[in-house]
């Protein structure tokens, strides 16, 4: 094989491009003692997704009429197609085998010779296979038209872009004088409904002073009227024991004795 020469228009010579380049240096011409193997050359078919998709190839590269199947040359034109896929040792699946076994018994039925009654009892040996093919090329139709569609991140790039920074602003209430006592009235009245209180025990019984102010009178003199209180207890020791004393004079048990008016009082236990 020659080298290919071209023509330089600004330095008017002509110049060489290399046939390859072997280790960075041009080679020119080919090698005379080339060798090419011969399992050197591979043939790679098309991509078939199945038997289907092989037999619907077959039939719309020959425009045939796909209710009309000439299954004795789909069949020699199928077979052909899985030993080619067998020669060149491609891994065939078994759904092909499956497929060819379909064709083959097809076709002998249709050589086959019938009477025209049992043709007429019999569906066609092609129509199961036909209805297959229709269903595969619609539903392959299908697909193909949603992968025609624009896909987001192959054909469709959808820009982001990061929301700025937000400061909330807190808004004060808009709230009247009226309102506000509204309110507080209301959390009032709330309080009131859960209002409790405490009830503790007496720390002074006037019982125990009835019997503390017998005690006093036992031996049947006279006690000055105020002995008988103690500053210590205030306020509520000098009516418990105010209390007491009426009780002891209710009930006959003690007598109170004053000579004149505004006279000093005197309590005495009353005899029995």
């Amino acid at each position: 094989m020659s080298s290919v020469e071209t023509v330089d228009p600004q330095a008017g010579a002509q110049q060489e491009l290399p046939f390859a380049m072997v280790y960075g240096q041009a080679v020119l011409e080919m090698p005379l003692d080339l060798y090419i193997p011969p399992d050197a050359l591979e043939v790679f078919l098309d991509a078939f997704e199945g038997p289907l998709d092989l037999l619907l190839y077959l039939i719309r590269k020959q425009n045939i009429n796909i209710l009309d199947i000439p299954v004795a040359e789909i069949t020699r034109q199928y077979m052909g197609y899985v030993e080619l896929m067998q020669s060149v040792r491609l891994e065939l699946a078994a759904e092909y085998l499956v497929m060819a076994a379909m064709l083959a018994e097809i076709k002998s039925r249709m050589l086959l010779p019938r009477s025209e009654t049992v043709e007429a009892e019999e569906d066609d040996p092609r129509a199961e296979l036909i209805r297959r093919l229709q269903e595969y090329e619609r539903f392959k139709a299908a697909a193909e038209g949603i992968d025609g569609l624009s896909r987001v991140g192959r054909d469709v790039v959808v820009p982001k872009l990061d929301a700025p920074e937000a400061r909330a602003r807190k808004l004060l209430p808009d709230v009247s004088l009226e309102e506000l006592l509204m309110s507080m009235a209301e959390v009032l009245r709330r309080g009131d409904m859960f209002e409790h209180h405490q009830v503790s025990r007496e720390a002074l019984s006037t019982r125990e002073r009835m019997s503390d102010v017998l005690e006093r009178l036992k031996g049947g003199g006279f006690v000055p009227f105020v002995e008988l209180f103690t500053k210590e207890e205030g306020r509520l020791g000098v009516v418990v024991t105010f209390m007491a004393i009426l009780e002891l004079v209710k009930e006959s048990l003690v007598e109170l004795v004053q000579n004149e008016p505004f006279a000093a009082i005197h309590v005495r236990a009353r005899a029995e």
